[in-house]
């Protein structure tokens, strides 16, 4: 696979990923097509690995979200930027300190921009606490796994 064709495949990634993070948009299944097409080009015993990780690991995240609580984002309060600076914060996290970053930076995101819209520690960490029990957690478990797939997929191309 050549190198124009590998960006593609991670700009459909990043496309999933920040798809995750906006109401509607089916960001899994574009996570999951992106690692679906890079094995059809690949065509080895890694990307076929990958592939079927990946779609294990999005099927358990499927069959895990009725447990999850439902999205309510009119119950926080808060903006969808909140979200979206969250979201961004955990990708960036997870390539920065792998896969613990991601949590870290999402909760980190989400803090940083409700203390500020709110002006405090505490009114920012109590919205913090509301905006992850109203949309938080099912979008970081999603956010999650896709970021796992994402991972596996670069870790494949640098150490593969």
């Amino acid at each position: 696979m050549g190198v124009w064709q590998l960006l593609l495949v991670g700009l459909v990634m990043l496309l999933g990923l920040l798809g995750v993070l906006v109401p509607g948009v089916p960001g899994q299944a574009i996570v999951w097509a992106a690692v679906l097409w890079w094995a059809l080009e690949d065509k080895t015993v890694l990307a076929w690995g990958v592939l079927i990780g990946a779609t294990g690991l999005l099927l358990l995240d499927q069959a895990l979200k009725p447990l999850l609580p439902a999205r309510r984002p009119q119950e926080s309060g808060a903006p969808q930027r909140t979200l979206m600076v969250g979201g961004i914060a955990a990708i960036a996290g997870f390539f920065l300190l792998p896969v613990v970053g991601a949590i870290a930076g999402f909760v980190g995101g989400i803090y940083a921009v409700e203390r500020a819209r709110l002006g405090g520690h505490g009114g920012g960490w109590a919205s913090t606490r509301t905006v992850m029990r109203a949309i938080g957690y099912p979008v970081l478990v999603e956010l999650f796994a896709c970021l796992l797939v994402v991972g596996a997929w670069a870790g494949v191309l640098i150490w593969g």
